[in-house]
């Protein structure tokens, strides 16, 4: 008998010859989805910290960093304990799911599924089958646990150089427990918001129209900075605030590329019009500047980036590239006009203290992107990501007006949840952990509250110690004054 002709295909990628490589199991997949979650996660971790400890006045710079830095830990913990399930598990209500633990090995090494995305036609017949992606839970649940967190960390931005952080700590697994996973469960994991056929590719309400709005309540509550620094609050760090923006843009790779659940065509179009749409926004809000202030400013060219991510966010894999730069036009104007003009001339956001303008960059930018996605989505591109088949944008005809009515309503949901449950949980806090900061701690800053400091640098709010600075006679210390990162006021 002649004996069986080899099988041509290498050992690495024949299916199910070992229990570690199913037939379900697609490596490409499965790496491109781990390599997104990980790029997610360098946007936190470093890149938001970085940013968040450049970006402020040299006294916060530990204690911006830190709020981030603690926030992203504390989110894994309630995510895999019972976030995960309440976000993309089994149904409890039409917008959250029910609670649950994503920690066992039978769970997490299955084929990953999530159970209430099955799309069915009002016959009861199935329009479009359960997302089941060709990797395993693990890896869906890590996904989805990065995105969680930068949503905190986002949020975080609105209260920085005066929240107690012991108060941060409690409201953390709060919000991510009644705010955070309603969003997502309505629009990703199967709820009413999602078989409806609201459009949010990636996060452009679940994560940035729902950070900006809860940054901007919690900001309302905990109450303003010092008047000192909202008088002057100058970056401690431009270069490295420039290096955290460089880690959050390129990590939006990750971002709008992973949500396909695959490395498919849909990924490299979103993955493309991410950049596009960046690109276009920052050199818009730059011209601006320079327009207007006769000045470009290297922070503004920042928020112009972070506009643009945004604001392509939820339709990336669902827009052509030339519908990305008009959404870059608009990110780049529209923000940077609230921003500029509105902000000075409306008293309700004058009394609010929102430190580095959470409200404008993420959530004017994300409701923008919401409302152009449901303009400007292709039906082509529609097919490839939606479960509502036939989707497609108003300028193409046929039901894409409803589509934009849907992503009104989409985000007005979003909108109100977040004003309704943020307040209540920051009002909970407040009975037990005092919001803000002492006022002694917001004269002094990270000496004060942690008792560590950015730099070996004295200066900037910091209360003068022998036993640190050395004794200095009372001329030294009044020429010493403005010596440090930033100047003293």
């Amino acid at each position: 008998m002649a004996a069986p002709q080899p099988n041509p295909v290498p050992v690495a990628y024949q299916g199910g010859l070992v229990a570690s490589v199913p037939d379900w199991l697609n490596k490409g997949d499965n790496a491109w989805q781990m390599i997104s979650a990980t790029l997610v996660g360098l946007q936190s971790v470093p890149g938001l910290v970085i940013l968040y400890g450049s970006i402020v006045k040299k006294k916060w710079a530990v204690n911006s960093a830190f709020m981030a830095f603690y926030a992203f830990a504390a989110v894994v913990i309630c995510w895999v304990v019972w976030a995960y399930k309440m976000s993309f598990g089994d149904k409890l209500l039409p917008f959250w799911g029910k609670a649950g633990p994503a920690l066992g090995q039978k769970f997490l090494i299955k084929q990953a599924a999530l159970p209430e995305t099955t799309q069915v036609y009002d016959n009861g017949g199935v329009e479009t089958p359960m997302a089941t992606p060709f990797y395993p839970m693990a890896s869906m649940v890590w996904f989805q646990c990065v995105f969680a967190a930068i949503t905190l960390i986002l949020l975080a931005g609105s209260v920085l150089g005066r929240m107690n952080f012991k108060a941060w700590m409690a409201f953390v697994p709060l919000w991510l427990t009644f705010s955070y996973t309603v969003g997502a469960f309505s629009l990703w994991g199967g709820g009413f918001l999602f078989h409806w056929g609201v459009m949010d590719y990636s996060g452009g309400y679940v994560i940035h129209l729902s950070s900006g709005i809860a940054g901007l309540t919690t900001a309302f509550w905990v109450g303003p900075r010092s008047s000192k620094d909202r008088e002057r609050f100058p970056p401690n760090n431009v270069l490295l605030m420039l290096a955290g923006a460089g880690l959050l843009w390129m990590g939006w790779a990750g971002f709008n590329g992973g949500d396909p659940y695959t490395a498919n065509i849909d990924s490299s179009m979103a993955v493309l019009n991410t950049n596009i749409c960046a690109a276009t926004s920052l050199l818009v809000w730059t011209w601006l500047d320079v327009i207007f202030f006769k000045k470009p400013s290297v922070i503004g060219a920042v928020q112009g980036m972070i506009t643009g991510l945004v604001c392509i966010t939820p339709g990336a894999g669902l827009v052509q590239g030339w519908a990305a730069i008009i959404m870059g036009i608009l990110s780049g104007s529209v923000p940077w006009f609230t921003m500029m003009i509105v902000h000075k001339r409306w008293t309700l956001l004058q009394k609010i203290d929102d430190t580095l303008g959470v409200f404008h960059t993420h959530a004017v930018a994300g409701l923008l992107g919401g409302v152009l996605t449901g303009l400007f989505a292709e039906p082509e591109l529609c097919a490839l990501f939606l479960p509502v088949t036939n989707s497609r944008g108003g300028v193409y005809g046929g039901s894409g007006g409803i589509q934009i009515l849907k992503q009104l309503v989409g985000g007005a949901f979003i909108i109100g949840w977040n004003v309704v449950v943020t307040s209540i949980i920051c009002v909970v806090i407040s009975f037990v952990i005092p919001l803000r900061m002492s006022e002694e701690q917001l004269l002094i800053g990270d000496d004060a509250v942690h008792g560590e400091e950015a730099y070996a640098l004295w200066g900037d709010g910091e209360k003068y110690d022998v036993t640190k600075h050395g004794d200095i006679t009372e001329h030294n210390m009044e020429t010493r004054t403005s010596t440090g990162a930033t100047q003293v006021m």
